[in-house]
Protein backbone atom coordinates (compact mmCIF):
# COMPACT_ATOMS: atom_id res chain seq x y z
CA UNK A 1 0.00 0.00 0.00
CA UNK A 2 2.71 2.19 0.91
CA UNK A 3 4.44 1.51 -2.10
CA UNK A 4 1.35 2.17 -4.22
CA UNK A 5 1.48 5.75 -2.56
CA UNK A 6 4.78 6.36 -3.13
CA UNK A 7 4.35 5.79 -6.86
CA UNK A 8 1.12 7.65 -7.53
CA UNK A 9 2.76 10.98 -5.07
CA UNK A 10 5.83 10.73 -7.79
CA UNK A 11 3.79 10.77 -10.77
CA UNK A 12 1.40 13.23 -9.69
CA UNK A 13 5.26 15.40 -9.11
CA UNK A 14 6.41 14.46 -12.14
CA UNK A 15 3.29 16.17 -14.21
CA UNK A 16 3.95 19.50 -11.48
CA UNK A 17 7.68 19.55 -12.53
CA UNK A 18 7.15 19.00 -16.79
CA UNK A 19 4.59 21.79 -16.66
CA UNK A 20 7.34 23.93 -14.83
CA UNK A 21 10.02 22.48 -17.13
CA UNK A 22 8.14 23.62 -20.33
CA UNK A 23 8.08 27.26 -18.83
CA UNK A 24 11.59 27.27 -17.73
CA UNK A 25 12.97 25.37 -20.52
CA UNK A 26 14.31 28.61 -22.09
CA UNK A 27 16.86 29.21 -19.02
CA UNK A 28 19.44 27.59 -20.27
CA UNK A 29 20.67 24.60 -22.54
CA UNK A 30 23.88 22.38 -21.97
CA UNK A 31 24.39 23.16 -18.12
CA UNK A 32 25.46 20.49 -16.52
CA UNK A 33 23.61 20.99 -12.80
CA UNK A 34 19.65 20.87 -12.13
CA UNK A 35 18.73 23.04 -9.22
CA UNK A 36 14.77 22.97 -8.25
CA UNK A 37 13.14 25.42 -5.91
CA UNK A 38 9.79 24.51 -4.00
CA UNK A 39 7.84 27.85 -2.51
CA UNK A 40 5.37 28.07 -0.32
CA UNK A 41 1.92 28.87 -1.03
CA UNK A 42 2.78 32.51 -0.90
CA UNK A 43 4.40 32.21 -4.13
CA UNK A 44 7.32 34.03 -5.89
CA UNK A 45 6.17 36.79 -6.45
CA UNK A 46 5.02 38.08 -2.62
CA UNK A 47 7.47 40.84 -3.06
CA UNK A 48 8.87 39.14 -0.11
CA UNK A 49 10.13 35.91 1.68
CA UNK A 50 9.95 33.98 -1.78
CA UNK A 51 11.04 36.63 -3.65
CA UNK A 52 13.97 36.97 -2.06
CA UNK A 53 14.75 33.11 -2.07
CA UNK A 54 13.75 33.13 -5.83
CA UNK A 55 16.18 36.64 -6.43
CA UNK A 56 18.83 33.83 -5.32
CA UNK A 57 18.56 31.18 -7.35
CA UNK A 58 17.53 33.42 -10.70
CA UNK A 59 20.76 35.35 -9.87
CA UNK A 60 22.45 32.19 -9.90
CA UNK A 61 20.88 31.14 -12.99
CA UNK A 62 22.21 33.98 -14.49
CA UNK A 63 25.97 33.61 -13.13
CA UNK A 64 26.55 30.10 -12.86
CA UNK A 65 26.28 27.41 -15.19
CA UNK A 66 22.37 25.72 -13.54
CA UNK A 67 19.25 25.08 -15.22
CA UNK A 68 16.48 26.48 -12.81
CA UNK A 69 12.94 24.58 -12.46
CA UNK A 70 10.77 26.32 -10.13
CA UNK A 71 7.34 24.76 -8.67
CA UNK A 72 4.53 27.37 -6.68
CA UNK A 73 2.51 25.00 -5.34
CA UNK A 74 -0.81 27.02 -4.37
CA UNK A 75 -1.38 24.67 -1.39
CA UNK A 76 0.51 22.77 1.06
CA UNK A 77 -0.60 19.07 -0.17
CA UNK A 78 0.97 19.85 -3.89
CA UNK A 79 4.78 20.72 -2.14
CA UNK A 80 5.99 17.01 -1.03
CA UNK A 81 4.86 15.45 -4.76
CA UNK A 82 6.83 18.46 -6.34
CA UNK A 83 9.98 17.85 -4.39
CA UNK A 84 9.97 14.50 -5.16
CA UNK A 85 9.19 14.75 -8.44
CA UNK A 86 12.95 16.62 -8.84
CA UNK A 87 14.44 14.17 -6.57
CA UNK A 88 13.56 11.43 -8.79
CA UNK A 89 15.44 13.25 -11.87
CA UNK A 90 18.06 13.08 -9.61
CA UNK A 91 18.51 16.84 -9.34
CA UNK A 92 21.87 18.47 -8.03
CA UNK A 93 19.92 20.30 -5.55
CA UNK A 94 16.86 21.06 -4.00
CA UNK A 95 15.39 24.13 -2.13
CA UNK A 96 12.21 24.27 -0.18
CA UNK A 97 11.32 27.73 1.10
CA UNK A 98 9.49 27.85 4.24
CA UNK A 99 9.48 26.41 7.71
CA UNK A 100 6.64 24.98 7.08
CA UNK A 101 8.32 22.40 4.50
CA UNK A 102 10.52 21.24 7.00
CA UNK A 103 8.56 17.74 7.94
CA UNK A 104 8.16 17.11 3.94
CA UNK A 105 11.84 17.55 3.43
CA UNK A 106 12.43 15.40 6.47
CA UNK A 107 11.05 12.33 5.18
CA UNK A 108 12.21 13.04 1.31
CA UNK A 109 15.70 13.91 2.30
CA UNK A 110 15.62 10.48 3.94
CA UNK A 111 14.15 8.36 1.23
CA UNK A 112 16.77 10.60 -0.95
CA UNK A 113 20.06 10.65 1.22
CA UNK A 114 22.23 10.98 -2.03
CA UNK A 115 20.20 14.06 -2.84
CA UNK A 116 21.09 17.38 -1.96
CA UNK A 117 18.38 19.62 0.11
CA UNK A 118 18.61 23.08 1.24
CA UNK A 119 16.02 24.80 3.41
CA UNK A 120 14.84 27.96 4.25
CA UNK A 121 13.91 28.66 8.05
CA UNK A 122 14.44 25.17 8.43
CA UNK A 123 16.23 22.49 10.57
CA UNK A 124 16.38 19.36 9.00
CA UNK A 125 17.30 16.93 11.94
CA UNK A 126 18.70 12.89 11.66
CA UNK A 127 15.81 10.34 13.52
CA UNK A 128 17.73 11.11 16.70
CA UNK A 129 16.37 14.59 16.45
CA UNK A 130 19.33 15.73 17.50
CA UNK A 131 22.37 15.72 14.80
CA UNK A 132 21.67 17.81 11.29
CA UNK A 133 20.94 15.76 8.65
CA UNK A 134 24.49 15.98 6.28
CA UNK A 135 22.39 16.01 2.82
CA UNK A 136 20.40 18.92 4.17
CA UNK A 137 21.79 22.49 3.94
CA UNK A 138 19.43 24.33 6.82
CA UNK A 139 19.72 28.14 6.45
CA UNK A 140 18.48 29.89 9.25
CA UNK A 141 18.58 33.84 10.33
CA UNK A 142 19.23 36.00 13.36
CA UNK A 143 15.82 37.99 12.90
CA UNK A 144 15.78 39.21 16.35
CA UNK A 145 19.41 41.26 15.70
CA UNK A 146 17.58 42.88 12.44
CA UNK A 147 14.42 43.63 14.49
CA UNK A 148 15.95 45.36 16.77
CA UNK A 149 17.61 47.74 14.71
CA UNK A 150 14.34 48.51 12.96
CA UNK A 151 12.48 48.76 16.41
CA UNK A 152 15.16 51.52 17.28
CA UNK A 153 14.13 53.27 14.05
CA UNK A 154 10.66 52.97 14.49
CA UNK A 155 10.38 54.45 18.13
CA UNK A 156 12.67 57.34 16.88
CA UNK A 157 10.35 58.11 14.82
CA UNK A 158 6.87 57.46 16.40
CA UNK A 159 5.10 60.89 17.60
CA UNK A 160 2.66 59.05 19.24
CA UNK A 161 4.62 56.44 21.72
CA UNK A 162 2.62 53.40 20.42
CA UNK A 163 3.73 51.02 17.67
CA UNK A 164 1.95 48.30 15.83
CA UNK A 165 3.39 44.35 14.89
CA UNK A 166 1.66 42.65 11.97
CA UNK A 167 2.65 38.83 11.76
CA UNK A 168 1.67 36.45 9.64
CA UNK A 169 1.56 32.87 11.25
CA UNK A 170 1.46 32.90 15.06
CA UNK A 171 4.65 30.95 15.26
CA UNK A 172 7.92 30.87 17.39
CA UNK A 173 9.46 32.26 14.67
CA UNK A 174 7.54 35.14 14.12
CA UNK A 175 8.01 35.74 17.56
CA UNK A 176 11.27 36.30 16.70
CA UNK A 177 11.08 39.41 14.87
CA UNK A 178 7.92 40.87 17.39
CA UNK A 179 10.43 40.34 19.96
CA UNK A 180 13.29 42.18 18.56
CA UNK A 181 11.35 44.97 17.55
CA UNK A 182 9.98 45.14 21.31
CA UNK A 183 13.43 45.54 22.23
CA UNK A 184 14.78 47.76 19.86
CA UNK A 185 11.87 50.22 20.65
CA UNK A 186 12.46 50.08 24.10
CA UNK A 187 16.14 50.62 23.84
CA UNK A 188 15.38 54.17 22.55
CA UNK A 189 11.84 54.62 23.99
CA UNK A 190 11.45 52.53 27.82
CA UNK A 191 7.58 53.64 27.57
CA UNK A 192 6.82 52.60 24.49
CA UNK A 193 3.44 50.63 23.77
CA UNK A 194 4.03 47.67 20.95
CA UNK A 195 0.21 46.52 19.51
CA UNK A 196 1.02 42.71 18.03
CA UNK A 197 -1.79 41.11 16.44
CA UNK A 198 -1.51 37.96 13.89
CA UNK A 199 -3.33 37.12 10.73
CA UNK A 200 -3.71 33.47 11.40
CA UNK A 201 -2.93 29.89 12.46
CA UNK A 202 -2.38 28.34 9.11
CA UNK A 203 -0.09 28.12 6.58
CA UNK A 204 -3.15 30.91 4.63
CA UNK A 205 -1.83 33.42 6.92
CA UNK A 206 0.99 34.12 4.29
CA UNK A 207 -1.65 35.36 1.92
CA UNK A 208 -4.28 37.13 3.38
CA UNK A 209 -3.26 41.18 1.90
CA UNK A 210 -6.80 42.05 3.06
CA UNK A 211 -6.82 40.16 6.72
CA UNK A 212 -3.30 42.08 7.19
CA UNK A 213 -4.90 45.89 5.90
CA UNK A 214 -7.75 45.16 8.42
CA UNK A 215 -5.10 44.50 11.20
CA UNK A 216 -3.18 47.75 10.53
CA UNK A 217 -6.15 50.09 10.70
CA UNK A 218 -6.81 48.54 13.58
CA UNK A 219 -3.52 49.45 15.23
CA UNK A 220 -3.61 52.76 13.78
CA UNK A 221 -7.16 53.65 15.62
CA UNK A 222 -5.76 52.32 18.44
CA UNK A 223 -2.53 55.07 18.08
CA UNK A 224 -0.25 52.97 16.20
CA UNK A 225 2.19 55.17 13.66
CA UNK A 226 4.67 52.74 12.83
CA UNK A 227 3.86 49.21 12.10
CA UNK A 228 6.23 46.73 11.58
CA UNK A 229 4.96 44.04 9.20
CA UNK A 230 6.35 39.91 9.42
CA UNK A 231 3.58 38.75 7.01
CA UNK A 232 4.89 38.02 3.69
CA UNK A 233 2.21 38.73 1.22
CA UNK A 234 -0.59 39.31 3.93
CA UNK A 235 2.20 42.07 4.97
CA UNK A 236 1.12 43.72 2.20
CA UNK A 237 -2.10 44.98 3.59
CA UNK A 238 -0.22 47.10 6.13
CA UNK A 239 1.48 49.34 3.13
CA UNK A 240 -2.10 49.90 1.60
CA UNK A 241 -3.23 50.75 5.08
CA UNK A 242 -0.63 53.68 6.10
CA UNK A 243 -1.23 54.75 2.58
CA UNK A 244 -4.76 55.57 3.29
CA UNK A 245 -3.50 58.12 5.69
CA UNK A 246 -1.34 60.36 3.70
CA UNK A 247 0.47 63.19 3.65
CA UNK A 248 1.31 65.99 6.44
CA UNK A 249 1.82 69.80 5.44
CA UNK A 250 5.38 69.18 4.80
CA UNK A 251 4.57 65.97 2.38
CA UNK A 252 5.66 63.36 5.13
CA UNK A 253 3.66 60.13 5.48
CA UNK A 254 1.54 60.58 8.23
CA UNK A 255 1.56 57.01 9.19
CA UNK A 256 4.52 54.67 8.44
CA UNK A 257 5.35 50.71 7.51
CA UNK A 258 8.36 48.45 8.09
CA UNK A 259 9.16 46.19 5.55
CA UNK A 260 10.69 42.29 5.70
CA UNK A 261 12.74 39.81 4.15
CA UNK A 262 13.16 41.48 1.16
CA UNK A 263 14.27 45.46 0.13
CA UNK A 264 10.39 46.68 0.34
CA UNK A 265 10.96 50.68 0.65
CA UNK A 266 9.90 50.87 -3.25
CA UNK A 267 6.96 49.37 -2.48
CA UNK A 268 5.43 52.72 -1.30
CA UNK A 269 7.92 55.50 -1.52
CA UNK A 270 7.97 57.66 1.30
CA UNK A 271 5.30 55.70 3.38
CA UNK A 272 8.00 52.74 4.24
CA UNK A 273 10.44 53.77 6.96
CA UNK A 274 13.04 51.19 6.33
CA UNK A 275 12.41 47.41 5.62
CA UNK A 276 14.42 44.56 8.32
CA UNK A 277 16.49 42.76 5.34
CA UNK A 278 16.32 39.09 5.21
CA UNK A 279 19.40 38.00 3.03
CA UNK A 280 17.60 34.94 1.89
CA UNK A 281 18.67 36.02 -1.70
CA UNK A 282 22.77 35.27 -0.88
CA UNK A 283 21.94 32.08 1.50
CA UNK A 284 20.64 30.19 -1.56
CA UNK A 285 22.61 31.88 -3.92
CA UNK A 286 25.85 30.59 -1.69
CA UNK A 287 24.73 26.82 -1.57
CA UNK A 288 24.49 26.82 -5.17
CA UNK A 289 27.63 27.84 -5.13
CA UNK A 290 28.76 25.67 -2.66
CA UNK A 291 27.41 22.74 -4.84
CA UNK A 292 28.72 24.07 -7.80
CA UNK A 293 32.09 23.77 -5.92
CA UNK A 294 32.08 20.50 -4.25
CA UNK A 295 31.92 22.13 -1.14
CA UNK A 296 28.30 21.53 -0.02
CA UNK A 297 27.74 20.97 3.57
CA UNK A 298 24.88 19.97 5.53
CA UNK A 299 23.49 21.31 8.69
CA UNK A 300 23.12 24.74 10.51
CA UNK A 301 23.87 27.48 7.82
CA UNK A 302 23.53 30.68 10.14
CA UNK A 303 23.08 34.20 8.79
CA UNK A 304 23.11 37.06 11.63
CA UNK A 305 24.07 40.81 11.80
CA UNK A 306 27.78 39.72 11.73
CA UNK A 307 27.51 38.05 8.49
CA UNK A 308 25.21 40.82 6.98
CA UNK A 309 22.66 38.32 6.69
CA UNK A 310 19.70 40.40 8.21
CA UNK A 311 20.10 44.25 7.97
CA UNK A 312 17.96 47.19 7.69
CA UNK A 313 17.50 48.62 4.11
CA UNK A 314 18.68 52.40 3.46
CA UNK A 315 18.38 53.71 0.18
CA UNK A 316 16.71 57.04 -2.19
CA UNK A 317 13.35 55.57 -0.74
CA UNK A 318 14.08 56.13 2.59
CA UNK A 319 17.33 58.35 3.39
CA UNK A 320 15.11 61.60 3.57
CA UNK A 321 13.41 59.65 6.52
CA UNK A 322 16.12 58.98 8.92
CA UNK A 323 18.16 61.46 10.75
CA UNK A 324 21.99 61.04 10.83
CA UNK A 325 22.26 61.39 14.47
CA UNK A 326 19.65 58.44 14.38
CA UNK A 327 21.65 56.04 11.67
CA UNK A 328 24.53 56.21 13.86
CA UNK A 329 22.92 55.05 17.31
CA UNK A 330 21.87 52.28 15.15
CA UNK A 331 25.29 51.44 13.89
CA UNK A 332 26.53 51.97 17.12
CA UNK A 333 23.86 49.47 18.43
CA UNK A 334 24.50 46.56 15.58
CA UNK A 335 28.42 46.79 16.45
CA UNK A 336 27.60 46.03 20.08
CA UNK A 337 25.24 43.19 18.95
CA UNK A 338 27.88 41.72 17.02
CA UNK A 339 30.58 42.04 19.56
CA UNK A 340 28.00 40.46 22.14
CA UNK A 341 27.44 43.92 24.45
CA UNK A 342 24.29 43.51 23.23
CA UNK A 343 21.87 40.59 24.11
CA UNK A 344 18.81 40.00 21.48
CA UNK A 345 16.17 37.72 22.63
CA UNK A 346 15.64 34.74 20.53
CA UNK A 347 11.91 33.62 21.43
CA UNK A 348 12.80 30.28 19.68
CA UNK A 349 15.57 29.43 22.52
CA UNK A 350 13.25 30.20 24.86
Amino acid sequence: MKAKIAIILIVIGSLFVLSCATQMKASKDGCSTNVGIVFDIGGKNDRSFNAAAWEGVQRAERELNICLYDVEPGNPTSIEPAMRAFAEKNFDLIVGVGFAQGPIMQKVATDYPNIKFAIVDGVIFEADGKTPKQNVASLVFREHEGSFLVGMIAAAKSKTGVLGFVGGMDIPLIHKFETGYEEGARAVNPNIRVIDNYVGVTDSAWNNPGKGQELAISQIDQGADVIFTAAGNSGLGAFDAVEKYGRNADGEANKFVIGVDSNQNGQKPGFVLTSMVKRVDNAVYDVVKEVLGGKFAGGFHVFGLDKDGVAYALDEHNKALISPELLQKVEAAKAKIVAGEIKVTDAMAN
